[in-house]
């Protein structure tokens, strides 16, 4: 056999590539999982920040108050919370958004000041007194 005539990767050529291949995956995959997570997070802090600021709205042409449920939100009001005759006011949100951690966007009510989270349920807590909104979820209560 001359030595130009060599046809195919021997074994080991193969398995240092599979190994430098497994090296590289298994440093890259949990990066993956990571922004996952961190993307999840920054749409929930997004999504809880965007409501706050249309609940300060509702509440600022509204003569101070909170609407009594966080689905007042999506519809035309009037002054007086009502939505008869021809409202002019809002809507503030096209619909509430799905919280980014469960995907659920049931909306609990609270009447706790401070809100008290507990479990992992998803959606929102509201309390309609104070305007306080937050994830109903223990691990994404902070936002």
């Amino acid at each position: 056999m001359t030595k130009g005539s060599r046809q195919g990767f021997t074994l080991v050529e193969v398995l240092i590539v599979v190994v430098i291949m497994a090296v590289l995956a298994a440093a890259i995959i949990p990066q993956f999982t990571d922004s996952t997570k961190d993307a999840k997070e920054s749409t929930g802090k997004f999504n809880v920040h965007s409501l706050r600021g249309q609940l300060e709205v509702y509440r600022a042409q509204h003569g101070g108050e909170y609407p009594d449920v966080l689905t007042k939100l999506t519809v035309k009001t009037n002054a007086d919370h009502t939505t008869t005759g021809t409202p002019t006011l809002g809507p503030y949100v096209r619909e509430i958004p799905d919280d980014s951690v469960t995907g659920s966007n049931a909306i609990a009510t609270s009447t706790a000041a401070p809100i008290a989270v507990s479990g992992t349920t998803g959606g929102w807590i509201y309390n309609a007194t104070t305007g306080e909104l937050r994830i109903n979820h223990e691990d994404y209560d902070t936002f």
